[in-house]
């Protein structure tokens, strides 16, 4: 897993992309990114599958903001992104959300 962050100077925003392995995707078929940016939507277009069988997605969040966000394999196990700023209690049973701060 991996989150790279590149922020723009002729805009107050941060192009992140987010990198999910094929072994950290325990070889899913589809990967979704879901998070605050998107509404926790799960109808979202899924991540781009490479030839390797990672999964990969660049999104552009304001600056000065913290995002929370998990990604959705094959629609229905959830997994967090363990390079991800910090994380934060989801509200939800005893899981935590991944937290990204731009």
């Amino acid at each position: 897993m991996s989150v790279k962050k590149q922020y723009l100077k002729s805009r107050p925003v941060c192009k992140v992309t987010f990198k999910l392995s094929a072994q950290e995707a325990q070889q899913a078929d589809s990967v979704k990114l879901v998070g605050d940016f998107n509404d926790w939507n799960s109808n979202t277009a899924p991540m781009k599958k490479l030839k390797n069988g990672a999964f990969t997605s660049t999104v552009e969040l304001p600056k000065d903001n913290e995002y929370q966000f998990r990604y959705l394999l094959n629609d229905s196990a959830w997994e967090n992104d363990w390079s991800a700023d910090d994380y934060v209690p989801s509200g939800v049973g005893n899981e935590d959300n991944s937290l990204i701060r731009v």
